[in-house]
């Protein structure tokens, strides 16, 4: 299933605006895709000819940029963005068990988005607190010392579908 929507004239119409308050700058492209992934939620790849365009680059070269980065995303992604650790002190702590059992919950696999774009699966190297591992952070929410209940109550409202 494609996970791209396609983008909306009101939306089209809002990235004209951000390009717009760039213009004058120097160096405007990453702050500019910043933007725009804030306003959106993602960098839809419709906005590529445009910024492209008012910036006098070659369409690959914003392509470039945003491919390299790897906190700017060309596809939806969930509310909630849900990071399971697979740091040496969560895997020895079960965090591989903890990982399965999120992406039960949530019908994923790593780097999937639920089709209600509610959401998003990924796995980091390290979270930083190790020593409450097994961790996940849901959002700007960190959840350490997880087991499976503790999984089951963080995503018992996607049960039945919800």
């Amino acid at each position: 299933m494609d996970k791209r929507r396609k983008m909306a004239r009101p939306a089209l119409k809002r990235i004209d605006k951000i390009i717009a308050r760039y213009q004058d700058r120097k160096w405007p492209l990453i702050p500019l895709l910043q933007e725009i992934q804030q306003e959106l939620g993602y960098i839809p790849l419709e906005t590529v000819n445009p910024i492209a365009r008012a910036f006098e680059l070659f369409p690959s070269q914003v392509q470039g940029v945003i491919t390299f980065y790897e906190q700017l995303y060309t596809t939806p992604r969930g509310k909630k963005v849900v990071r399971v650790c697979r740091g040496t002190a969560c895997h020895v702590r079960g965090g591989k068990t903890i990982l399965k059992l999120v992406k039960r919950n949530l019908g994923l696999e790593e780097g999937e988005t639920t089709p209600d774009y509610e959401y998003t699966l990924e796995t980091v190297a390290c979270i930083g607190v190790c020593a409450l591992a097994p961790n996940i952070v849901i959002g700007k929410d960190t959840h350490g010392s997880m087991n499976p209940k503790k999984v089951a109550r963080l995503f018992e409202d996607r049960k039945g579908g919800g």
